[in-house]
C-alpha cells in the first residue's frame, strides 16, 4: 500500500475546493470587467425583482442593463400631455443599487408608439413633440443614465431612410433634431444610432452615411448600437469584424445591443428583427418544442465562441455587449417571427442554468488568464 503524505493530500484537497468555488463564482460579468460591459434587457418584472432567482443571476452575471421595453414611448408618455415614469424611475433606482451602467432606450423609433403619436401630421406639432419628449425624459436622467438609443431603426434594409410618422412630417432633418435635442438635454451622455442588420453591406452604407450626416449637421453621435439578432451561421464573422472598424473609424464607440442568436429556421430567409413580420408556423418551424439537441447546443457555443473572440480581438472599440434578455424563457424569438415557438438564443436555458454557449464565453477568458 502507498504511503500518503498527509499534508500533501491537505494541500491539493485545498486547491481543488479553491479552484472549484472560483469556478463557480466566476461570472460574465467578471470575467469581461477590463473589456466591456456586458448587459442584459430587463422585464418589467425583473426590474421590479419578483423572481429572486433571476434577480441573483442578473446581479451575479451583469454590469449593464437595458429596458427592455417600459422606456419605449407608448409606456413612457402614454398621453401628450402625461408621462408615466413609475417603472422607469424603478429601472434606474435598480441599476444605481446594483453599481451597473444604465443604458436608455429608446427616444425616437416608429414602432411602439402611444396612438396619438402616429396621428401627428403637421411638422410644427411633430417638432413640438420630439422637443418636449426628448427634453423631458433626457433631462429627468441626467447624470444617471450613462447612454441613449436617440434613434432606434430609421433605416431599410437597402440603407435607405425608412418611411416613418417622422420622416413624413419632417423629412431627414428629425434624426440631427433629436441628436441635438438630447445632447442639449445632457451635454455628458453618450448618444447611439441603433438599428438590426447593420452588419450588412448596404445597410452598414447607409448607416456610417447617415451618422456622417448627423455629424455634419451640429448632432453628436458617440457611438453606434449594432443589435445583434443573428443566425448559428451568418452574418459572417468576416461582416462583423468589418463593421467593427468601418465605424470605428468614424470616431464612435461600437455597442453590440440586443445579441442574441436564433436557433429555429427562418421563414423566406428572414433576417433583422422587424417586429411588424409575422409567419403562420408549422412543426418543421418549431423543431425543439422540449429540449436543443446536444449537436445544436454546441453549434451554438462554438458560435457565440467565435463571436466574443472576435470582440476581445477588437475590446478597445466596444463598449458594451448587452443580451436581449436574461434567459431563453424570456426571449422575444419564442414569439417572433412566428408566435408560440420554442427558441434557445441566450447563454441562459429557461430554468436559469447556464448552457454550453455560456461556458464557451467564459472559456475564452479563462484560457488568457
Amino acid at each position: 500500500m502507498k504511503f500518503i503524505n498527509p499534508y500533501v493530500f491537505a494541500v491539493a484537497t485545498l486547491l481543488m475546493v479553491s479552484c472549484s468555488s472560483k469556478k463557480e463564482t466566476l461570472s460574465l460579468k467578471d470575467a469581461y470587467k477590463n473589456d466591456f460591459y456586458i448587459g442584459t434587457a430587463l422585464s418589467a418584472d425583473q426590474i421590479q425583482e419578483k423572481n429572486t432567482k433571476e434577480d441573483s443571476l442578473i446581479k451575479k452575471e451583469f454590469n449593464a442593463i437595458t429596458a427592455e421595453n417600459i422606456m419605449k414611448s407608448m409606456f413612457v408618455h402614454p398621453q401628450k400631455d402625461k408621462y408615466d415614469f413609475t417603472l422607469a424611475d424603478k429601472f434606474v433606482a435598480y441599476g444605481e443599487k446594483n453599481k451597473m451602467f444604465i443604458h436608455g432606450h429608446t427616444l425616437i423609433w416608429h414602432s411602439q408608439l402611444a396612438p396619438w403619436m402616429e396621428k401627428i401630421k403637421d411638422s410644427t406639432e411633430m417638432k413640438a413633440f420630439m422637443q418636449d419628449h426628448i427634453t423631458t425624459i433626457v433631462s429627468k436622467y441626467k447624470g444617471r443614465i450613462g447612454s441613449w438609443d436617440v434613434v432606434n431603426e430609421a433605416l431599410n434594409d437597402d440603407g435607405t431612410l425608412r418611411k416613418s410618422v417622422f420622416l413624413n412630417t419632417l423629412g431627414e432633418q428629425y434624426l440631427v433634431d433629436a441628436f441635438k435635442l438630447a445632447a442639449k438635454a445632457d451635454p455628458k451622455v453618450d448618444l447611439y444610432y441603433n438599428d438590426y442588420n447593420i452588419e450588412e453591406p448596404a445597410k452598414r452604407a447607409g448607416a456610417i452615411a447617415l451618422i456622417k450626416k448627423i455629424k455634419a449637421a451640429g448632432g453628436k453621435v458617440d457611438g453606434v448600437g449594432i443589435q445583434g439578432h443573428w443566425r448559428l451561421a451568418s452574418p459572417s464573422i468576416e461582416e462583423i469584424e468589418k463593421s467593427i472598424l468601418e465605424y470605428s473609424a468614424l470616431g464612435i464607440k461600437v455597442a453590440f445591443t440586443e445579441l442574441d442568436i436564433t436557433v429555429l429556421p427562418n421563414p423566406w430567409d428572414l433576417k433583422g428583427a422587424d417586429v411588424n413580420q409575422k409567419f403562420e408556423g408549422n412543426d418543421k418551424m418549431n423543431p425543439y418544442p422540449k429540449a436543443l439537441p446536444d449537436s445544436i447546443q454546441n453549434k451554438l457555443a462554438e458560435r457565440y465562441a467565435s463571436i466574443f473572440k472576435l470582440f476581445l480581438k477588437h475590446k478597445d472599440k466596444i463598449s458594451r455587449v448587452t443580451f436581449w434578455g436574461v434567459h431563453d424563457g424570456q426571449s422575444w424569438l419564442n414569439d417572433w417571427p412566428i408566435k408560440g415557438r420554442t427558441n434557445y438564443p441566450l447563454p441562459f436555458d429557461a430554468q436559469l442554468k447556464h448552457k454550453k454557449a455560456y461556458d464557451s464565453i467564459l472559456q475564452l477568458k479563462e484560457k488568457k488568464e
